[in-house]
């Protein structure tokens, strides 16, 4: 297995990057070719790569051009026709590699990914999943982003989406949500009662709506929203983790009593910050599109850019996209497809 790693994204650049690959290939053995300047990534390359043997699983492929965090999207995709991310789903596209991964800008991942790949039939909108740590096992939430402006028969496309992809966690019949204000049927904007008649009379594992308290609890499997919504639930999160860190922090530093709790406790509270950091997930899967793409953190570490790439293998090893096509494909009879 090749996994293809725009090796210019990020906000750290290529050190990360190449640093996520390398610690990718150690665990795995798989393969991962990184895309980009040759000589900028060969340089960093040979220096982190150092005595390690592992190098020779990893190989580069030239891109000339970037883009850049703060560029609009759709117009830097259309101009920079030798982007380090175009090439790496272009790869994707001609079977050379398996997926791709990005820690670049988002939007422009996204588009690449789009029209390099194309959307899978049945797909009136792909969309970004994200998985949530919870009390009991994780939660995929669908869409975080790519659409804020949604339709029924969208909701319930990505309903089908993110319950294939969650069996990435070895779940047959995944329970799956709809974001609302109240649990109660009948509740909700217009938006949310029309998905929930379509959800309920389809064949997918649906128990209802699913409060923004609830979403922790791991009582369901997979959360639909749209894209506005699903970006404010992320930002949240990943604000509020950090946030009741530091706050916990401020309190143990405010007596003697309570930093010796800390030292004594500090093997928990490692975990509990393990458990929480976006970086153990990976990255986001872009869902829909004819191939296997991975959306990660502008911010995102070695560490990170590791769990994305293995992530991505997983994707293939767990078929999802054959799974997708297959839900779709039933669902269709039912479902208007609106472009």
């Amino acid at each position: 297995m090749r996994i293809a790693l725009d090796a210019m994204g990020g906000d750290h650049g290529p050190e990360e990057l190449i640093g996520g690959a390398l610690l990718a290939v150690k665990q795995t053995g798989l393969d991962v070719t990184l895309v980009g300047n040759q000589q900028i990534l060969q340089a960093y390359l040979d220096r982190l790569a150092a005595g390690n043997t592992g190098s020779s699983h990893i190989q580069i492929v030239h891109a000339s051009e970037v883009v850049e965090m703060g560029e609009s999207p759709v117009d830097a995709i259309r101009r920079k026709k030798d982007a380090s991310v175009l090439v790496a789903f272009e790869l994707v596209r001609q079977g050379l590699v398996d997926a791709a991964v990005s820690a670049g800008n988002s939007g422009a991942t996204m588009a690449a990914a789009v029209r390099k790949l194309g959307r899978m039939e049945h797909v009136s909108r792909p969309g970004i999943a994200s998985i949530f740590p919870t009390l009991k096992k994780p939660v995929v939430m669908m869409d975080v982003g790519a659409n804020v402006d949604c339709r029924p028969q969208h909701l319930f496309q990505f309903a089908v989406m993110a319950s294939a992809f969650s069996h990435i966690f070895d779940i047959d019949h995944p329970r799956i949500g709809i974001l609302s204000i109240g649990e109660e049927v009948g509740k909700g904007n217009i938006l949310v009662k029309e998905t929930y008649a379509r959800l309920a009379a389809s064949s997918l594992n649906f128990v209802g709506n699913v409060e923004g308290r609830d979403v922790f609890q791991g009582d369901v499997d997979v959360i639909v929203c749209d894209g506005f919504v699903g970006n404010i639930c992320l930002k949240i999160s990943e604000g509020l983790a950090g946030a009741a860190m530091q706050m916990l922090k401020d309190e143990i530093m405010k007596s003697t009593l309570a930093k010796i709790g800390y030292f004594l406790a500090r093997p928990a509270f490692r975990a509990f910050a393990k458990r929480v950091d976006y970086a153990e997930y990976g990255g986001a899967p872009l869902l829909g599109v004819n191939g296997i793409g991975i959306i990660c953190h502008g911010k995102s570490s070695a560490e990170a850019i590791k769990n994305a790439i293995l992530e991505a293998a997983k994707m293939v090893e767990k078929q999802v996209n054959q799974k997708i096509a297959a839900g779709l494909a039933l669902s269709a009879q039912d479902e208007e497809v609106v472009v």
